[in-house]
C-alpha cells in the first residue's frame, strides 16, 4: 500500500492552524493571547476548552480531553483517520505525496478530482435552471413538488440530451478528458470516450464534508438509454457499498441524537432531510449492507428507522436491513406504509406532522418480523405457529449480543403467547445447539491484547510521546516484540523510531499509513477515550505492568506445556523446568518512579 511521504506531511502540518480547524465547528472567543470555548466532549457553561494562536494541540481543563488537528476531527466530527488528514490536505492546499515514483506518476489528487466534481455539479445545475432544454425536467420536478429553493439547496441538475455540450464546457474550465474520465464523467463506449450522464436529472452524492464525489441520475423518458437510476461508477472517490446518500446534510445530527432515518431512494432522503427530518439517509444503487451500518455505527448510531416502500419489495428491504442492524446491538424501529406508498407520497399527502407521528407510532423490528411471518399463515394451528416462532428464534440467534438475544427471546414468548422455556430462555434449555457457548459469547469481539496494548499508546500518544520522560519509561521496560498485536507494535515502533531521530511524534506520524483501515480503527478506538494528563505517568508505568505480567505469564505457561507433552527428550525436558524454576522467581516488576 502507498504511503505518503514524510516531507509532504511535514508541509501539512506546518500550514495546518488550529484555530480555523476548529472554528468551523464550534465557537471560540479570544481572551488574551488564547481561544476558548465551551467543551464539545461535555457539558459545561464556563469555558474550559483552550488553544493558543499557534498551537498545534487543545486542550479542556475540564474534561482532559486534548489532541490535535487530526484527533478533532476523527473524535468530534467522527471522521476516519485517513479522511481526517486528506481532508485538512484540501483544507489547507497541501498536496500529499505518494512514495514511489516522481511527482508525474502520482495518482490524481483528490482534492482535484473532487474540484472537477464540483465543476461538473455547477454546470449541470446552471443547465437545468438556465437553458431552454432545462425546462421540461424543471417542470417535471416542479410537478413532483419541488421548490425552486429545494433544487438550489441541493444542487440538482440536469445532463443535456446532446453529447459535447458537458465536455466543452469543462475543457473550457481547464479539465481534461483524463480527470473526466477518472471522474466517471467519460467512459469509453463504442470504442471512444462518451460522457456518461446524458438526458437524466442529476443529484450530486457528497461525502460527509459537502464534497460532491460522485452522482446519480434519474431519467424522465421512458427512450433514455439505461435503468431509471444510475449511479457514477466506481473511482478513487466514490464506492457504491460503502456510500451514504444525504450522510453531509444529516450527519450533525445523527452524531448529536444517535440515530438515523433510513430510506431507498435519493429522492424520499433529500425530501426528508428538506422538511426537517435531516437525519436521514439512503444506500446507492446497491442494498444497504454491513459497510453502511458499519459507517452509522462509528457516527454514534443506537437506534434507526427503517422508512421503507409500503409494497412487498419494501417489506423485504425492511426485514434484510433491520436483521444487519439488530445483528449489531442497534434498535430498529419499522415505519409501516401502506401499499403504494413511499416516503415522498406520505410527505405529500400528510406532510411534516404526519411524518413525525408515523416515526413516533414505528413498531419495534421483533413485532415487524413476527407479523411478516405470519402473513397467510393460521396461527391457531400448532404446526404453523411453530414454524413462524422457530425462524423468529433462528434469525434472533443470528445477533452478536447475548443479552439482546435474551431478551428478544422473552418478548418473543410473550409475543407469540407460548412458555418462554420452548424459546430458550430458561437455563435448562441453553445447550450447544440453542446458543454459543458461554467462552464464546464473553469472547466475542475482545481482543484483549489490543485493549491492553491500545492503553499504552492512548497514553504516549494524547500525552504527547514528545514528553521524553514518558515515553523513556516506556521503551526502557518494554521491546516493541513485547507487544502481540501487530497494528499496536507498529505503532509503538513509529514512537520509538521519531525518538530515536530526536523527532517529535504527533499523528502526522502516523498518517503516512492514513490508508492503512487496520490502523485507522485501531486509532479510533485508542483515541475514544479521554485521560488525565496529571495522572499520565502511574497510569502509564501501572499499563505497562500489566503487559509485562502478561508476558511472564503467557510464557510460564508456554513452558509448562512443553513440559506436560511428553514429547520432549529427557535432557531437554530437564532445561526446561529449569528455566520454568528459574522464570517464576523473576516475576517482573515495574517501580513507581
Amino acid at each position: 500500500m502507498a504511503r505518503y511521504t514524510k516531507e509532504s506531511l511535514d508541509t501539512l502540518r506546518s500550514k495546518i492552524d488550529l484555530v480555523e480547524v476548529l472554528g468551523a465547528h464550534i465557537e471560540l472567543k479570544r481572551a488574551g493571547a488564547t481561544w476558548k470555548a465551551l467543551c464539545p466532549f461535555h457539558d459545561e457553561k464556563t469555558p474550559s476548552f483552550v488553544v493558543g494562536r499557534g498551537d498545534s494541540h487543545y486542550h479542556c481543563f475540564g474534561c482532559g480531553a486534548h489532541g490535535d488537528a487530526i484527533q478533532f476531527l476523527m473524535q468530534h466530527q467522527k471522521m476516519a483517520f485517513g479522511d481526517a488528514v486528506d481532508h485538512l490536505a484540501e483544507r489547507f492546499s497541501c498536496e500529499l505525496v505518494r512514495e514511489g515514483g516522481e511527482a508525474s506518476e502520482q495518482k490524481m489528487s483528490r482534492s482535484r478530482l473532487k474540484e472537477v466534481h464540483d465543476k461538473a455539479a455547477a454546470f449541470y445545475h446552471f443547465y437545468l435552471l438556465h437553458t431552454e432544454e432545462g425546462t421540461v425536467p424543471l417542470a417535471y420536478l416542479y410537478n413532483r413538488g419541488l421548490s425552486r429553493d429545494f433544487l438550489a439547496r441541493f444542487r440538482i441538475g440536469w445532463a443535456p440530451e446532446k453529447e459535447n455540450i458537458f465536455l466543452s464546457f469543462m475543457k473550457r474550465e481547464g479539465i481534461n478528458e483524463e480527470e473526466l474520465e477518472a471522474c466517471g464523467l467519460l467512459a469509453m463506449r463504442g470504442g471512444r470516450l462518451r460522457e456518461f450522464f446524458l438526458e437524466r436529472i442529476m443529484f450530486p452524492i457528497q461525502d460527509a464534508q459537502g464534497s460532491v464525489i460522485g452522482f446519480s441520475a434519474r431519467k424522465i423518458k421512458e427512450t433514455t438509454f439505461g435503468g431509471k437510476y444510475i449511479n457514477t461508477q466506481e473511482t478513487d472517490l466514490f464506492r457504491k457499498s460503502h456510500v451514504l446518500f444525504g450522510i453531509h446534510q444529516s450527519r450533525r445530527r445523527i452524531t448529536k441524537e444517535g440515530q438515523a432515518i433510513i430510506v431507498e431512494g435519493q429522492l424520499d432522503a433529500l425530501r426528508l432531510i428538506y422538511n426537517g427530518f435531516d437525519y436521514t439517509v439512503a444506500a446507492l444503487g446497491t442494498a444497504f449492507g454491513g459497510a453502511h451500518v458499519e459507517s452509522l455505527i462509528k457516527l454514534g448510531v443506537v437506534r434507526v428507522f427503517l422508512l421503507f416502500d409500503g409494497d412487498e419489495a419494501g417489506r423485504s428491504a425492511t426485514l434484510k436491513v433491520g436483521q444487519l442492524f439488530q445483528k449489531e446491538g442497534v434498535e430498529v424501529s419499522c415505519v409501516i406504509s401502506d401499499k403504494g406508498q413511499d416516503p415522498d407520497s406520505i410527505l405529500l399527502q400528510e406532510g411534516p406532522p404526519g411524518m413525525a407521528k408515523r416515526l413516533f407510532e414505528a413498531k419495534e423490528y421483533l413485532f415487524f418480523l413476527y407479523s411478516h411471518l405470519s402473513r397467510g399463515k393460521n396461527l391457531q394451528e400448532p404446526a404453523e405457529k411453530n414454524t413462524v416462532v422457530s425462524e423468529c428464534i433462528a434469525r434472533i440467534r443470528e445477533w452478536n449480543n447475548p443479552v439482546h438475544i435474551h431478551e428478544s427471546c422473552k418478548r418473543l414468548a410473550h409475543m407469540a403467547g407460548v412458555p418462554e422455556e420452548l424459546v430458550g430462555i430458561a437455563p435448562k434449555t441453553f445447550s450447544a445447539s440453542s446458543f454459543r457457548r458461554k467462552n464464546d459469547i464473553e469472547s466475542d469481539g475482545i481482543d484483549p491484547d489490543k485493549i491492553l496494548e491500545g492503553d499504552l499508546l492512548r497514553w504516549l500518544i494524547l500525552c504527547g510521546a514528545g514528553e521524553k520522560e514518558l515515553l523513556e519509561s516506556a521503551r526502557k521496560y518494554l521491546s516493541i516484540e513485547a507487544l502481540r498485536n501487530p497494528t499496536a507494535q507498529k505503532i509503538y515502533g513509529q514512537i520509538i523510531e521519531a525518538m530515536e531521530k530526536g523527532e517529535s511524534f504527533d499523528l502526522f506520524t502516523l498518517a503516512r499509513d492514513a490508508e492503512d483501515e487496520a490502523l485507522s480503527a485501531f486509532l479510533a478506538e485508542i483515541l475514544g477515550r479521554k485521560v488525565n494528563r496529571e495522572k499520565a505517568k502511574p497510569l502509564l508505568l501501572e499499563t505497562i505492568a500489566k503487559i509485562l505480567e502478561r508476558n511472564w505469564m503467557l510464557e510460564c505457561e508456554a513452558l509448562l506445556e512443553k513440559i506436560q507433552s511428553g514429547l520432549l527428550p529427557e535432557d531437554e525436558v530437564k532445561k526446561v523446568i529449569a528455566r520454568f524454576d528459574s522464570l517464576k522467581r523473576a516475576r517482573p516488576e515495574v517501580p513507581r518512579e
